[in-house]
């Protein structure tokens, strides 16, 4: 099976990158192919902008959008670039620009969603802090399950309503790992539910994902060795029976 890790922690030598290697080589032993993004090391920018908005506007935006996005880029932009967008876009509508856009979108965005799109299954792991993801996973979604990529619109448009939406994502798992600071308990009495709608149902399921499985690492900066190391063997098991 072809699976990608995204995987998100800023310290190398963290109990989090631990599970991440075990976890890798589970799947190696199992002959998966398995490509990990690490959003730290590899400084992907996590922050949304202007750029981004041509992916994230529904089509009865297309005026607005296409103005917005035109004019920072004409301000960014040389006398060159500036001409061949006009040659481009004349006699387009707005919609027809807007769509152009979405083509041309953010290189680090199309490099990877290219990934995810080659991918069988995905594979998130980090810790939790402020009951999800770090922010640099969460701008990770946010920028990469656009509009026209993991999810479109039914006929009706966008009004408020999540059942507007059509799922894109053709993935058959999603298997989440976290590493905490809270006890199972915190979890168990509603930590481990908000997680549960935000992450797993909302940002993943909802898209398109069939299966979302959710691992907890608890206490880790409280367990003792044998408690971690019961961890790891549990984060290779999970590599080694990815596909079970």
């Amino acid at each position: 099976m072809n699976i990608l890790t995204v995987y998100a922690h800023p310290n190398p030598k963290s109990f989090c990158h631990a599970v991440l290697e075990q976890f890798t080589k589970g799947l190696a032993d199992a002959g998966h192919t398995n490509e990990v993004i690490d959003l730290y090391a590899s400084g992907f920018n996590p922050v949304l902008t202007i750029k981004d908005y041509v992916y994230w506007f529904p089509d009865e935006n297309a005026p607005d959008v296409v103005y917005k996005v035109a004019k920072r880029l004409a301000s960014e932009a040389g006398f060159f670039f500036r001409f061949i967008a006009w040659a481009m876009f004349r006699n387009k509508s707005s919609l027809q620009i807007l769509t152009s856009l979405r083509a041309r979108g953010p290189r680090d965005v199309r490099e990877q969603q290219a990934k995810v799109a080659r991918a069988q299954a995905l594979v998130f792991i980090s810790p939790v802090w402020f009951v999800g993801f770090p922010a640099i996973l969460k701008g990770w979604i946010e920028r990469v399950f656009t509009l026209g990529f993991a999810y479109s619109l039914a006929s009706a448009g966008w009004h408020g309503d999540i059942r507007g939406r059509i799922p894109m994502l053709k993935h058959d798992k999603a298997l989440i790992i976290n590493t905490t600071i809270f006890n199972q308990q915190a979890y168990q009495e509603g930590l481990g539910e908000a997680m549960k709608k935000l992450i797993d149902e909302f940002s993943l399921h909802y898209p398109g994902i069939r299966r979302v499985e959710h691992e907890y690492f608890y206490a880790v900066n409280m367990a003792d060795e044998k408690t971690l190391q019961a961890y790891l063997d549990r984060a290779y098991r999970l590599g080694k029976e990815f596909a079970t």
